[in-house]
């Protein structure tokens, strides 16, 4: 049976099996201690699996579009990193890279890595290593700031050209709230639970 510390008081419980809808509470202070989500494993790896596909179609299609009098000028996501690294704004650049590129597919790709096998009940190698990753890159994906920088940067273009939003731009909206729903969906708990059973 695992053993769970209260984040309020620190009185360590041993949990038993909790049932759906249910929830765990600290014996000394009430706070609490765990409420497991519905099916998480299998919501979570379909929010992925539609991630990587959103993912993908965000950085291979159009993103924008501009439109000054006959000529039309298509953009894509790494269109915009590297004209920041082409005016010498090498910062901005590679932390607009890691936040919105790199951060994001590490988490998708860690998420397939640990819940495809969990659903077949396999155990890849260095499970806890790559469920650790995940949590401490959870902060850096910062897809939604940047999405707020594109908004703003549309409305100031607007008057100079006539915006066409692409396909990307589209996939890349979706992606956010799918990453945000794989966040919700996901029971940190239950695959701690899950590697430690299965060592």
């Amino acid at each position: 049976m695992p053993y769970i510390a209260c984040h309020e008081c620190d009185l360590v419980h041993r949990l038993d099996e909790i049932p759906p809808g249910g929830a765990a509470r600290c014996a000394r202070c009430g706070a609490s201690l765990r409420r497991p989500k519905r099916d998480s494993i299998n919501r979570t790896l379909a929010l992925t699996m539609a991630g990587v596909i959103l993912f993908l179609v965000a950085n291979t299609n159009p993103f924008l579009g501009f439109r000054i009098g006959v000529q039309v000028r298509e953009t894509i996501l790494a269109t915009g990193i590297y004209q920041l690294f082409q005016q010498d704004m090498k910062i901005i650049a590679t932390l607009v890279l890691f936040t919105v590129v790199i951060v994001p597919a590490i988490h998708l790709l860690s998420m397939l890595y640990i819940l495809v096998p969990l659903q077949l009940n396999l155990v890849p190698r260095h499970l806890a290593r790559v469920f650790r990753l995940y949590m401490f890159l959870k902060p850096w994906g910062m897809m939604e700031v940047f999405m707020l920088g594109i908004l703003v940067s549309i409305v100031k273009l607007v008057k100079m050209a006539t915006i066409i939003p692409g396909v990307a731009l589209y996939a890349f909206l979706a992606l956010i709230f799918v990453l945000a729903a794989m966040a919700v969906t996901l029971d940190d708990h239950l695959i701690w639970e899950q590697i430690d059973y299965r060592r």
